[in-house]
């Protein structure tokens, strides 16, 4: 049964176009960075970066190295998108994007986390077997078929994505229209849209458009019946979410996934017209198989586990951030405030010193300082490294108060912790970080 669930072969050019879209997009996306200053921003004027914490070596590269760095990203994603050295220039791809991802998280996104993994995903996928470079300087690559189980992986991952991503909307803050209220106020000066974004009927659809659509969007379009109405609403909330929020290339990204949701015949008809369509249905069972089917079981059991952590975590994620990032938790939650850090010199240990963050940190770190206790400690551990370049040892303390949703300040970190002194729980909770009742 697994065998003809996983193996058998079907007609491939959902996937072959599937990989032209995703090859755009990946380009545009590195290309984009640069053009709109994103990597200039993030990656050239900061000092340094806040990379995920663990992977210090992990720095961008001193000068114009960086938009280098991504001029090559989107000369990989255009090889992508026409099949030439494909495998070679996914894995490249994939690469370079890891590197982006870990080495920063002033602008961290979830949709930047879905991007490697779909590219972890790609660079395994027989996707440039038809209407590719690769295909017309080696004929004898040309396929007009593939196994089932590349188009299961996308749509179980997909499913774990948005069904996560409900499921975490579940909450009184969203339930109540705070979340919505909130993120569309800062949208108040959009043209045309401004003045409806304000309004109560709005925040009301929003909230629970955003939890059906997430919960439902998966089922709706496998079902033959709901598919096209199903799509066309994805049509409308992708677009919204590409203007209002602006989040780069994922609105369409998900659009595109829809090919692997009609069927073969239609995305045949559609865009391969001219390629002989695969209907033999053949089992083939390949020689992976005894690796395939254990790494895909601990690929998803993964999935799956990561974005529950949080419930074995003291606190409540919403503040602590703890088993936050990985999770699918999606635009749930706003957060303000302020952290002040004070340094005292272990040689002359008199009084507490406050640090001007303006003199290290952007608009945009200062903001991510102000609010994450992982980038509160880090930035602690670049204060000592600086102050030990010039022979003397400190102690550095915060004081951080911070409002999550538009609630009364409270204070996140005990200020009488030297924060130098600590180590960053990965898998647990940081004491130092002040708990409150959920």
């Amino acid at each position: 049964m697994i065998n003809r669930w996983l193996f058998t072969q079907i007609d491939n050019s959902a996937l072959i176009i599937f990989r032209v879209f995703f090859g755009f997009l990946i380009a545009a996306e590195s290309f984009g960075a640069i053009l709109t200053g994103w990597v200039r921003r993030t990656l050239v004027e900061p000092q340094f970066t806040f990379n995920f914490i663990g992977l210090d070596f992990l720095q961008p590269l001193p000068g114009n190295g960086m938009y280098f760095y991504f001029a090559l990203m989107g000369i990989l994603g255009v090889f992508v998108m026409i099949g030439f050295k494909y495998r070679w220039s996914m894995i490249g791809y994939t690469i370079l994007w890891a590197g982006v991802y870990y080495m920063q998280k002033s602008s961290y996104n979830n949709h930047y986390y879905l991007l490697l993994l779909l590219c972890i995903l790609m660079s395994t996928l027989p996707a440039s077997n038809y209407f590719s470079i690769d295909v017309k300087r080696n004929p004898a690559l040309k396929k007009i078929s593939m196994p089932r189980w590349c188009v299961l992986f996308i749509i179980i991952q997909l499913w774990i994505v948005y069904t996560y991503a409900s499921v975490a909307k579940l909450y009184p803050d969203w339930l109540d229209y705070t979340v919505a209220k909130n993120l569309m106020l800062s949208r108040a000066n959009y043209p045309i849209v401004g003045d409806i974004l304000q309004q109560h009927w709005t925040h009301v659809s929003i909230t629970y458009f955003g939890i059906l659509f997430d919960l439902l969007i998966i089922p709706l379009l496998l079902w033959r019946k709901t598919r096209l109405p199903a799509f066309i609403i994805s049509i409308f909330f992708h677009l919204f979410n590409s203007i209002v929020f602006q989040i780069g290339i994922f609105p369409y990204l998900s659009l595109a996934f829809s090919v692997f949701f009609f069927s073969k015949e239609r995305i045949h008809r559609i865009f391969m017209r001219k390629k002989e369509f695969y209907s033999a249905n053949e089992v083939i069972i390949p020689s992976y198989k005894g690796f395939l089917i254990p790494a895909l079981a601990i690929w998803f059991v993964i999935q799956l586990a990561l974005p529950v952590r949080h419930w074995f975590i003291p606190g409540d994620v919403l503040w602590t951030e703890e088993g936050h990032k990985l999770s699918w938790r999606m635009m749930l939650r706003g957060r303000s405030g302020f952290t002040n850090f004070y340094i005292e010199f272990k040689d002359n240990n008199c009084r507490r010193v406050k640090i001007d963050k303006n003199q290290y940190l952007t608009v945009k770190q200062r903001r991510l300082v102000n609010t994450k206790p992982d980038a509160i400690w880090q930035f602690a551990q670049f204060l000592r490294k600086e102050h030990l370049k010039e022979g003397r040892d400190i102690a550095v303390y915060a004081s951080s108060k911070v409002s999550v949703n538009g609630k009364k300040l409270r204070m996140l970190i005990d200020p009488d912790v030297d924060l130098t002194s600590v180590d960053w729980n990965y898998f647990t909770t940081n004491p130092w970080v002040i708990k409150y009742d959920k």
